[in-house]
Order: C-alpha cells, then sequence, then structure tokens
C-alpha cells in the first residue's frame, strides 16, 4: 500500500455559492455538481483544468458520512494552509489586486519557486505555488 497522490479538500462554508465563485473567479477552477446522491444545494465540486475535482465545497449541515463538528471559522484549524500548483504568477497578482484581496509573496529562489498566500471566504488559508521553468 503506498498514497500517490493527495486527492482533494473539502471546505465546508456557510457560503456555498459564495465559495464556488471565489473559487471560480479566482483560480479559474469549474464548478460542478457533486456524484448523486448529493444535491447542488449541499455539495459543489471545484474542477481544475485536467478534470479533476481538487476542492469539494459542503454546505454546513450537508450530509457526511462520518460527521464532525466542522465550520467556518476565521483560521483553518489545525491544518494550516492548503497548498495548489499553479501557473501564471503574474496573472493571480493581477487578479488579487483587482479584487482587493490581501495576499502575501515569498520567494524561495533555491527551487525557483513564487509563492502567493490568501485565505478564502472560510477563513482557509491558500499558498499558490508558481514554480518557474
Amino acid at each position: 500500500m503506498r498514497v500517490s497522490t493527495l486527492d482533494h479538500v473539502n471546505i465546508v462554508t456557510n457560503d456555498l455559492p459564495g465559495t464556488a465563485e471565489f473559487y471560480a473567479d479566482l483560480l479559474g477552477l469549474e464548478a460542478r455538481d457533486g456524484p448523486p446522491p448529493s444535491r447542488r444545494d449541499d455539495v459543489i465540486w471545484m474542477y481544475d483544468d485536467s478534470g479533476r475535482p481538487i476542492l469539494h465545497l459542503n454546505r454546513v449541515g450537508a450530509f457526511r458520512p462520518l460527521d464532525r463538528d466542522s465550520k467556518p471559522e476565521a483560521t483553518s484549524g489545525a491544518v494550516h494552509h492548503v497548498a495548489l500548483r499553479c501557473e501564471g504568477h503574474a496573472e493571480m497578482v493581477e487578479r488579487l489586486e483587482a479584487r482587493g484581496l490581501e495576499h502575501a509573496h515569498n520567494d524561495v529562489r533555491s527551487i525557483n519557486l513564487k509563492q502567493i498566500f490568501v485565505v478564502d471566504p472560510n477563513g482557509v488559508m491558500l499558498e499558490l505555488n508558481f514554480f518557474a521553468g
């Protein structure tokens, strides 16, 4: 047995449409219905360009097989951040500035990595990674 890759991240939200719009607008992810029997007013999956559902968005109170007290907060709780590999650093900076979103930059020159940190509407910190070359 081995782990091959991270499959997705689940985010619980009080504003399902607004959170889906945030990820579609800022990151260009595509919002689609989750698989049956989930309902669009409870669950939206956000797909990357390769057709992978990398973010699962759930309304507070939506069914989860192993339910636990998950709710939007000012921070991400025990999970400090979610990192996404991205392309188009300059375009992302423009998008963030156009939307007036507070963000921070970090350059890790030793590995040709530019990072942008931004917080989603639910308090989840995103690390957007842009590798050069």
